[in-house]
């Protein structure tokens, strides 16, 4: 009964438009109050949880792709993505995939890609004569490659939470992220053949090596980060303020995407965006812990023990428990409400957290796109002013295609664990 009441709050709050961070709080402090659990101890609980260094990385990642995405990194990347694709049918196209995948590898962050990309190659796209719903379904998917390319803000909250090491979960997270943009890349180029797309100019080597020598300042960004983690030189929080103090260096120095002057502004909507984030957090580790306390993962742990269900079978019933939840909730929120439930049952079915923790994260790439909450779908409405309905027929090929990787990634393990057994060893 408790728990049909739970779940009448929790959506009821939702379908009034509460925020998601309000809709937690409260759910975690009627659940407390049910259970005559005092809420200041939950306080104590949430301000100790909060007390991370590696928690601290996540504003400073919000910070570093703030800068980048309005100081001229983006465009820097664009450009010699279409400096090294021209000559090919449909390169704009092509250019957006690459040029997201180069951005996510930078700020972690899936909507900053996509409104950073769709700001600059969306109207270049429509000029050209590509159809608007290609150019949003393009843009709109390829920013879903943000949320798993190392530096990724999601799988940082998910080695937190399951108390996992995020160094080996950035590593997990290149060979799938480097498939998803492959299969992008692969249906780009053939749509473009079958619709007889234009193609942007083939540039003199010259010319290419120019605009290449201008990106390398943006390219450096994700080399240090990376270089420090697995150097062993810096913690991840140390990556993520280096890697914020270098964009500000770049995009004041280098690209001049803003002056000076606007700086207090541009930090401005960053801590905005960082403190959105931090309120999610705050709120769902009060939740986490009644449900912790309540002892549901340990019934969940025995009642899929005793139905005796296979690997594959639980990994399934997961990816479409996940995607239903991505109908309506955000990716933190979602991450931050399940995970802590089924961490547990992963080591009694032999699930590595590593491998669950892309399968998990490709999960909420594909809610990002997925209707009716999909907030990529929502950021690219809101700078093209083209109807949802829109977005979504362009964006359903690359829906399906999120779909098969998500397959590949649940079922080859190997292709998420080989590069952190490279690096670190089983």
């Amino acid at each position: 009964m408790m728990g049909f009441l739970f779940l009448l709050l929790f959506f009821g709050l939702l379908a009034f438009g509460m925020p998601i961070f309000l809709v937690l709080g409260a759910c975690a402090a009627v659940l407390f109050v049910s259970t005559g659990e005092p809420l200041i101890g939950v306080a104590q609980v949430v301000i100790d949880a909060l007390n991370s260094s590696t928690l601290m990385s996540l504003p400073l990642f919000v910070m570093a792709a703030a800068f980048m995405r309005q100081g001229g990194v983006a465009k820097a990347l664009v450009d010699v993505s279409a400096a090294w694709l021209g000559g090919i049918r449909g390169s704009l196209g092509l250019v957006t995939v690459v040029s997201c995948t180069l951005f996510a590898a930078i700020c972690g962050s899936s909507v900053a890609t996509a409104l950073a990309m769709g700001t600059i190659l969306l109207p270049a796209m429509i000029e050209k004569g590509y159809p608007r719903s290609f150019a949003l379904g393009v843009i709109g998917a390829s920013g879903t490659i943000g949320i798993v390319i190392p530096p990724s803000l999601a799988l940082i909250l998910y080695g937190i939470v399951a108390e996992q090491s995020v160094p080996r979960l950035f590593l997990a997270g290149i060979l799938p992220g480097l498939l998803q943009a492959a299969a992008f890349f692969a249906w780009v180029w053939y749509d473009a053949r079958r619709r007889n797309f234009p193609m942007e100019p083939k540039l003199p080597l010259a010319e290419r090596l120019r605009v290449t020598r201008r990106a390398i300042p943006a390219l450096m960004v994700p080399v240090i980060v990376l270089y420090g983690i697995y150097g062993g030189i810096v913690t991840v929080t140390e990556a993520a303020a280096i890697a914020a103090a270098v964009a500000l260096l770049v995009s004041l120095v280098f690209y001049k995407g803003f002056q000076f002057n606007q700086l207090f502004s541009v930090i401005a909507d960053a801590l905005k965006s960082a403190g959105t984030i931090m309120l999610i957090v705050a709120t769902a580790l009060a939740f986490g812990h009644w449900m912790t306390q309540s002892g549901v993962p340990a019934l969940l742990v025995k009642w899929v023990l005793d139905h005796h269900f296979a690997t594959w079978q639980f990994l399934l019933a997961i990816n479409v428990l996940l995607l239903l939840l991505g109908c309506f909730l955000e990716v933190v929120a979602a991450l931050l409400l399940v995970l802590p439930i089924l961490a547990p049952a992963l080591g009694p079915l032999g699930v590595d957290p590593v491998h669950f923790s892309i399968i998990f994260t490709h999960n909420m790439e594909i809610a990002l796109v997925h209707p009716p909450v999909g907030l990529n779908l929502y950021v690219l409405s809101t700078i093209s002013t083209a109807p949802i309905g829109e977005v979504i027929r362009g964006i359903l090929p690359f829906l399906i295609l999120l779909v098969v990787v998500l397959g590949i990634i649940t079922y080859v393990p190997w292709l998420t664990l080989w590069l952190p057994s490279l690096v670190y060893g089983h």
